[in-house]
């Protein structure tokens, strides 16, 4: 129930975002090694109970900066992203040599805003996280700040957090923060303010009470993590808001050590589902007797189970699935554009590097992306 506080004990797919300030010590510029040989080590434990996770990770700035000899002051655009080049590599490979000895392999992407925006590119974002996380991969996600403009940026981590587990189908996200959680006012000015362990609803109440100042290293502040806990609830995602200095940040939240969660009423698929039901179709897929059998049975539609496509859509763009007999079943997006769509249609999954040039995916539409 949403009056329920979440717990770490009960996640299955976790968001964690790390901010520059825990990860890169301020006054020399370099990694606390120590600190993240610690959150490995947790990482480790919640992958032994069978919990894909995801890290969303500041600090290639931060690093960069450091290498660079840039000083603590304002960076132009261009020395943030010749830093970011320059600490990408080194952040990248710090988690490699974390996680590596307890047998986790780590893998780098690198997002702007336009990826989220674009449903092509978030398609695909998705499909390779889900494949990196069914073969036990760690994906370590940053913005990528050495090509993001204004116009194309997050420009805070903590609503990028709040948009990979939204495109990941996490069931919580938690964000390591330099505060234990949501205050009613800034606990630093205000000794009366008092911290909520839960909330159950953003309300304008709730929005008020939020700041601006972030630490000396990071630019979130609460009203940015407000916006990525609107975010991730509405797509079935606890959030929970945690101080994450001490050695072993995850293994203390799953302890009980003070944090707010943000709750959701609905879980991931089922939010996800209702996103999908919402779009407009712009073309219709008719399906033989065996894939609608398959569908049934909580199948994917493959190509082979067409019968006729109309209308042009792009890949990512919804569809109607019909029966033979045109009684509309359901909607679902497509990994295939309307050209692409006809060509494969009534051929089986194997055939469709030959009839398109390139290896395509087997599904034209996924099981994940449907609903009927």
């Amino acid at each position: 129930m949403a009056s329920l506080t979440p717990s770490l004990k009960e996640a299955r797919r976790l968001v964690v975002k790390i901010g520059s300030a825990l990860l890169v010590d301020r006054a020399s510029g370099m990694l606390r090694a120590d600190w993240l040989q610690g959150l490995a080590e947790d990482v480790a434990e919640l992958r032994g109970r069978g919990i894909d996770l995801i890290l969303v990770s500041s600090g290639s700035i931060a690093l960069g900066r450091n290498v660079l000899n840039l000083g603590q002051g304002d960076l132009s655009l261009e020395q943030a992203q010749a830093a970011a080049a320059v600490g990408q590599i080194r952040l990248a490979r710090a988690y490699e040599e974390m996680l590596a000895p307890h047998g986790i392999t780590t893998a780098q992407i690198l997002l702007t805003l336009d990826d989220s925006a674009d449903r092509r590119r978030y398609l695909n974002m998705r499909s390779t996280v889900a494949t990196l996380l069914g073969l036990g991969v760690v994906p370590i996600v940053n913005e990528n700040d050495t090509i993001a403009t204004d116009e194309i940026r997050y420009g805070d981590n903590d609503r990028l957090a709040a948009n990979v587990a939204v495109m990941a189908g996490a069931d919580q996200l938690v964000l390591l923060s330099d505060v234990d959680g949501f205050y009613t006012a800034n606990p630093a000015q205000d000794p009366s303010a008092r911290r909520y362990p839960v909330i159950a609803s953003i309300t304008p109440e709730i929005e008020a009470m939020a700041g601006d100042a972030g630490s000396g290293l990071s630019k979130g502040g609460m009203k940015t993590k407000l916006m990525a806990a609107k975010t991730a609830t509405a797509a079935g995602c606890a959030m929970a808001i945690t101080e994450g200095s001490s050695r072993r940040p995850l293994r203390a939240l799953h302890e009980g050590a003070n944090a707010t969660w943000f709750t959701a009423t609905l879980d991931p698929q089922a939010a996800r589902k209702r996103w999908i039901s919402a779009m407009k179709p712009k073309g219709v897929v008719v399906l033989d007797a065996g894939a609608v059998a398959a569908l049934g049975r909580g199948k994917s539609l493959l190509p082979a189970g067409v019968v006729r496509v109309t209308g042009g859509f792009n890949r990512g763009d919804p569809v109607e699935l019909h029966a033979p007999d045109g009684v509309r079943l359901g909607l679902g997006l497509a990994r295939y554009t309307a050209a692409e769509a006809r060509a494969i249609a009534g051929h089986h999954s194997r055939e469709i590097e030959e009839i398109l040039g390139y290896p395509g995916r087997a599904a034209l539409i996924h099981r994940d992306d449907m609903v009927l």
